[in-house]
């Protein structure tokens, strides 16, 4: 399983998605998308969204941090 977060630094629901998935011991990929300016077109391509975060499973885009969604994506 991939899990990608698209996140900005002082976003405080990026920072709760990501401690959700240490949490459970899902390895995640974090990108900035505050530095990373193709990963922000990438992100906004894959959801529509400018805003943050946003999740990547296997391709499933959550957008967000909804736990129970996110659970529900990851099989948890």
């Amino acid at each position: 399983m991939e899990v990608k977060v698209y996140s900005t630094p002082g976003c405080p629901w990026c920072q709760k998605a990501k401690e959700f998935l240490k949490a459970n011991n899902i390895k995640y990929k974090d990108i900035n998308v505050a530095e990373d300016s193709s990963a922000a077109k990438e992100m906004t391509e894959k959801s529509g969204q400018k805003g943050v975060p946003v999740i990547d499973i296997d391709g499933k885009i959550l957008i967000g941090f909804d736990e129970s969604e996110l659970k529900g994506a990851l099989g948890l």
